[in-house]
């Protein structure tokens, strides 16, 4: 889109809500209004805090490489198990924790090409919304009996609204308006519906590994549409917290069918 931060924000967040308002009443029609009534207290503060990571994922991938952003967004599971350690009591095996020390030293390495640059602060940025989705995905979980798609379509208008003060709504061509359209108005409203909607019906460990996928093909779309090429520490890095989490998803996807077969 090549505008600031702050425009992109209120685009997506308002388009987000659009999309998704959409979603909701062709699906739900005359009972839309009780199902945005329906996410009460949690919704809310599941809209507060998907609305902050959003901003802070545009300011990550406008100050630092989508690879960095999306790589340490990757360790997002990893922030759900001690939030749901602390608040829903859910134990944390020791693989788990093996596994985050282990991709949080990759993460430490991938910001090595950051160092004394001012795309520190989008990676710094990047692991703000990776502790937040952590308290998103924890959320979901606490509240799985309620559809909490429209608490998303909330976080939209959120955080438009806290951006709207801040952007400059330049003028835009018609490829920066197509580009801000599709994301806002296609892309951020069904992923995020989608997002919301698998858990409810594949074990965590399954959505982990199926949420690795963006983080391998984030970086080639990027590398292939606008040439941004990742430098070797973020490759490295990035490499390290992938196979981490690859391995760490297929052992707890044994586990749980090691389980599910063993209680059936």
């Amino acid at each position: 889109m090549e505008v600031d931060h702050w425009t992109v924000v209120v685009w997506r967040g308002s388009l987000q809500f659009l999309g998704l308002l959409l979603l909701i009443s062709l699906v739900y029609r005359q009972r839309t209004f009780e199902v945005f009534r329906s996410i009460g207290t949690l919704g809310l503060l599941l809209a507060a805090v998907f609305c902050f990571s959003t901003i802070l994922f545009i300011i990550s991938v406008s100050y630092t490489l989508v690879a960095n952003t999306l790589v340490i967004l990757a360790s997002a599971p990893f922030f759900a198990a001690v939030f749901s350690l602390i608040f829903l009591k859910e134990a944390v095996g020791r693989h788990t924790w093996i596994a985050i020390f282990v991709a949080f030293a990759g993460i430490a390495l991938l910001t090595l090409d950051s160092s004394g640059s001012g795309s520190l602060m989008g990676d710094l940025a990047a692991l703000g919304v990776a502790t937040l989705m952590g308290a998103y995905f924890t959320i979901v979980r606490a509240s799985r009996e309620v559809n909490m798609i429209p608490a998303m379509a909330v976080s939209g208008v959120m955080a438009a609204s806290v951006a709207l003060p801040f952007a400059a709504f330049p003028m835009m061509s018609e490829t920066q308006m197509l580009a801000g359209g599709a994301m806002g108005f296609i892309v951020a409203p069904l992923s995020f519906a989608l997002i919301t909607i698998g858990p409810r019906y594949l074990p965590a460990p399954e959505v982990s590994l199926l949420l690795l996928i963006e983080t391998v093909l984030g970086p080639l779309w990027v590398w292939m549409v606008i040439s941004e090429e990742p430098g070797f520490y973020s490759l490295v890095g990035g490499a390290v917290v992938v196979v981490t989490l690859f391995v760490h998803s297929m052992y707890s996807l044994h586990r749980y069918r090691q389980r599910k077969a063993f209680s059936t």
